[in-house]
């Protein structure tokens, strides 16, 4: 709001939407290098019977939370990340498509500021 120079808030504008990209990407990382790291607790060592079959269901959500990731990125409509975020009964499914919805509105604002015919009507 310090400038009146049209180009410089364009510029302006452009560097705050990429510094806010750039942190939604590293958010995202952080999720999930969290989400996939295995979990090491005394729990296990005390309850060494069933760490195998504890170990195969974290594998399998591991696999399955990738797969949703999958097609979570192949999905470009807002009103159907909605529906799948009503329908998810896991933290982590929710989670994995609230960071989608974020994404996938983030991109469309970024759209619209970079569209030539929505910066000035004629």
């Amino acid at each position: 709001e310090a400038t009146a120079d049209l180009a410089e808030r364009r510029r302006i504008r452009s560097a705050i939407r990429e510094l806010q990209r750039q942190e939604l990407e590293r958010d995202e990382e952080a999720l999930a290098s969290k989400r996939f790291r295995p979990e090491r607790g005394s729990h296990r060592q005390d309850d060494k019977e069933n760490w195998p079959r504890s170990r195969r269901l974290e594998e399998e959500q591991q696999m399955a939370l990738a797969a949703l990731s999958q097609q979570l990125e192949a999905i470009t409509d807002v009103e159907e990340l909605t529906k799948l975020l009503r329908a998810a009964g896991e933290y982590e499914e929710r989670k994995l498509i609230r960071a989608a919805i974020r994404k996938l509105r983030a991109e469309e604002i970024e759209g619209e500021a970079l569209s030539p015919c929505a910066a000035a009507p004629l």
